[in-house]
């Protein structure tokens, strides 16, 4: 991972740089329902607009599509089973799993470790 960001907590570097998964329901950003955009917290690159995110019950952020060119995927078999694995394109954070359970238009549900992202507001 091409690190960009030193003031990393020790449970961003565990998700982050060795695929780790926070507890569920513990991200704030599970109740966040304003306009803005979520970013990767080491890179700041811009991944999801705030219109995508839905209440998927899972415990963790969950988003039906991402901006486009923003990660990387790779098929994980950690739980014993395929999973898809995403990654920041820009500095190769791990950030979550993409599952074919979402809602329309996509019906994906890309599960984000909340630790990882930064929520900005919507200027007004």
């Amino acid at each position: 991972m091409n690190e960009k960001n030193k003031n990393l907590s020790a449970e961003q570097k565990l998700i982050l740089l060795e695929e780790g998964t926070e507890r569920p329901g513990s991200s704030e950003l599970n109740f966040e329902k304003r306009e803005g955009s979520y970013h990767c917290v080491n890179c700041n690159t811009k991944l999801f607009d705030s219109e995508t995110k839905y209440e998927s019950g899972s415990g963790w952020p969950s988003f039906y599509e991402s901006l486009p060119e923003v990660f990387e995927t790779k098929t994980d078999y950690l739980i014993g089973y395929a999973r898809t694995e995403y990654h920041c394109k820009k500095c190769g954070g791990h950030h979550g799993h993409i599952f074919d359970d979402g809602p329309k238009p996509t019906g994906k549900r890309y599960c984000n470790n909340g630790i990882c992202l930064v929520f900005v507001p919507k200027k007004r």
